[in-house]
């Protein structure tokens, strides 16, 4: 249980939790929300150890194993499978005990060392971080390759599996959906509601966080509130609630005025003076009730288009990649014969794996890399805006907004004062001296929204906006999908955020295997698409590992070849009669079954356990749900289930082997 009691907590001069008190209890998934800069990756460092608290009390299980990830982009040459095992804390613990009984020649050190890595389910560990590797979306040949061999927004996948591979207690997500395209965020959904511990994630993302969580901490004015439910359910509740304070407000304000009305007619009566007296002290004994005031909501629009052309743009046997990029010098085509045709007011999502080629589809649209081939036709007038996936593309590190914004403003030839910009930035929250900070040392949220006051600024008719979401907030995304819903123009739009997809487009293009062609459904389809293409592949890694495992098993088991020369073949055997042919058919299939029987009866041994340990999760979870358990008890419920799931992994991965071995048997019979 985590426990919050008054506690206050400061970074530098500025207060970020006042006299905030909360509890959270094991296996509870807890979404934290709250504006950019509200302090909530504060509270992640004290739940941490990196901050202590100025103020109240603060207690966690001191035993709680941790789990995080990284910010630190890795720097090493170790495979990908190597870094992302190296993120299992108790199975490192096991192997660094065994080294050193070795090292030692320490026999009962190694016996308990050799224990506590079977423990730690050193058996399948590998094959458990080349699942998550593949689930977010590393394929198979990247699984061995060194870890400098990647991208950033890579490594914060590789630092994602690392923390997802320790069997924590806690486990903190500062917005672990960023660098995750929608096939690894679903990917992510479905692994976080199976995971037992406690999780309290930092997300934006609003359909991620009604999917995973089922409690709800908001950070608002340095004050913690907890709300039980998803981010839909707070969203209600929070409504609910700020209408009973309005209701609260506006109710006593009337008492107010009746008060210092009553006062204000009889103190200066001396029959009346002590009666007036009396309410000026109700009066200052009175709570003086907030009134709901919220932060400002961010709104903007965009211009109405000059023109609308149509069709905007077509493409005829188009091949989008980049030129010369292959070590020999040749081109380096990603995606081949795209032909299709935008229209005016068309709403576009584009969907596919990181790697798949949609951004690049996008750069080849918005003119950053001409086509290799084919033909791009573009309607007269055709006016592009492109927000890249990487802001730092479009803006120069060492400019300020304000010289951003001038520099615009000269390219589109229009000749715009210097306090028509500034005023225009305070639309985009770049208010006073903030026009003129450079922008290397803006947020992320804050650049992002530079580039869409640029976008603003320049009217287009096509918006190319790649992954507009990753630093913005929930408001700012709000603000988004109000603005792109009433643009007149045409989007084109790839991201993650289910939510602004869902709210803004109305057909999907996919980009797999080479090609971009329509996707004939809804996001909700595409989904149940990604699951199944998931399993697929998680299947083919199976069975490449089973295959190699039974090669090894066999070449192990095989004897080495005899000295003696080689006899003669005998001859071949004269056809036998029927009953012959029965009989030995019969004494075939006794032998086939003795040979299997020992494997069939392990198979059901391991069943009725798997059933058995099913039957106990649920009973924990029901006692759970009831709310049947507290203290101490819960905390030994949660760590019961970590081994319920530890033990069910292990004894499905031998289900599949026993199966395996025994289809082979019965084929090689």
């Amino acid at each position: 249980m985590i426990t919050l009691r008054n506690l206050t907590l400061r970074r530098g001069t500025k207060v970020v939790l006042d006299s905030a008190s909360v509890t959270l209890n094991p296996g509870e998934k807890v979404g934290l929300i709250g504006r950019n800069g509200a302090g909530k990756s504060s509270l992640f460092s004290l739940l941490a150890g990196r901050l202590q608290a100025d103020g109240g009390d603060f207690e966690m299980p001191p035993k709680w194993q941790l789990t995080e990830v990284a910010q630190a982009m890795p720097e090493t040459e170790d495979s990908a499978t190597e870094f992302v095992l190296q993120g299992d804390m108790p199975l490192m613990r096991a192997q660094a005990a065994l080294d050193a009984a070795l090292a030692a020649d320490d026999g009962n050190a190694m016996a308990e060392a050799y224990v506590a890595l079977e423990e730690a389910g050193s058996f399948d560990a590998r094959a458990r971080a080349q699942a998550l590797l593949m689930g977010l979306g590393f394929k198979s040949e990247q699984l061995e390759a060194p870890v400098n061999s990647f991208s950033g927004g890579w490594r914060m996948r590789l630092q994602l599996a690392r923390a997802l591979m320790c069997p924590a207690d806690l486990m903190l997500l500062d917005e672990p959906t960023n660098h995750l395209d929608l096939d690894a965020l679903v990917w992510l959904e479905n692994w976080l509601s199976r995971y037992v511990g406690t999780l309290l994630v930092i997300s934006h993302d609003r359909e991620f966080l009604d999917a995973i969580t089922r409690v709800t901490l908001h950070l608002e004015d340095a004050k913690l509130t907890r709300y039980g439910g998803n981010y839909t359910t707070f969203e209600e509740l929070r409504a609910e609630r700020m209408e009973h304070q309005a209701a609260a407000f506006a109710k006593q304000q009337e008492r107010i005025a009746h008060l210092q009305h009553f006062i204000d007619r009889f103190k200066a009566k001396a029959t009346k003076a002590k009666q007036a007296q009396s309410r000026v002290k109700a009066l200052a004994r009175m709570e003086k009730l907030a009134p709901v005031l919220t932060a400002s909501d961010f709104t903007f629009e965009f211009r109405e288009p000059q023109s609308l052309p149509n069709p905007m743009l077509a493409m005829s046997d188009v091949i989008s990649g980049y030129a010369k990029a292959n070590p020999d010098g040749s081109d380096k085509p990603i995606v081949h014969n795209i032909n299709r045709t935008v229209l005016a007011g068309q709403r576009i999502g584009i969907l596919g794996a990181n790697g798949q080629g949609k951004s690049t589809v996008v750069k080849t649209i918005a003119r950053m890399h001409p086509a290799l081939a084919g033909t791009m036709t573009e309607g007269k007038g055709l006016s592009i805006g492109y927000f890249a996936q990487q802001e730092m593309d479009l803006l120069h590190a060492d400019d300020t907004p304000l010289q951003h914004m001038t520099r615009l403003a000269k390219t589109l030839g229009m000749d715009a004062r210097e306090q028509e910009l500034r005023n225009f930035l305070g639309q985009f929250r770049f208010v006073d001296e903030m026009v003129h900070q450079v922008i290397g040392t803006l947020s992320g949220g804050e650049k992002a929204r530079l580039v869409l006051g640029s976008l603003v600024w320049q009217r287009p008719n096509l918006l190319l906006l790649d992954e507009p979401t990753n630093h913005l907030d929930l408001t700012t995304r709000e603000a988004l999908s109000m603005a792109l819903n009433e643009f007149e123009g045409t989007v084109m739009l790839v991201s993650h955020d289910r939510a602004l997809l869902r709210e803004t487009c109305d057909e999907f293009w996919l980009v797999a295997d080479g090609a971009l062609k329509p996707f004939d459904g809804d996001l909700d389809d595409y989904q149940k698409w990604l699951v199944e293409r998931s399993r697929e592949a998680q299947r083919a890694l199976n069975e490449a590992n089973g295959k190699g495992a039974k090669k090894a098993a066999a070449a192990a088991a095989k004897p080495a070849p005899a000295a003696a020369p080689v006899a003669a073949a005998a001859p071949a055997a004269a056809p036998a009669p029927r009953n012959a042919d029965r009989k030995a058919s019969a004494a075939a299939r006794q032998q086939l079954a003795a040979k299997t029987r020992p494997l069939r009866n392990e198979l059901s041994t391991v069943d009725q356990r798997m059933e058995k340990l099913g039957q106990e999760r649920s009973d924990i979870e029901a006692q759970i749900v009831a709310g049947a358990l507290s203290g101490p008890d819960m905390a030994e419920a949660g760590r019961r289930l970590n081994h319920i799931a530890a033990e069910v992994a292990m004894l499905e991965e031998r289900w599949l082997e026993l199966t395996g071995e025994i289809e082979a048997i019965e084929a090689a019979g």
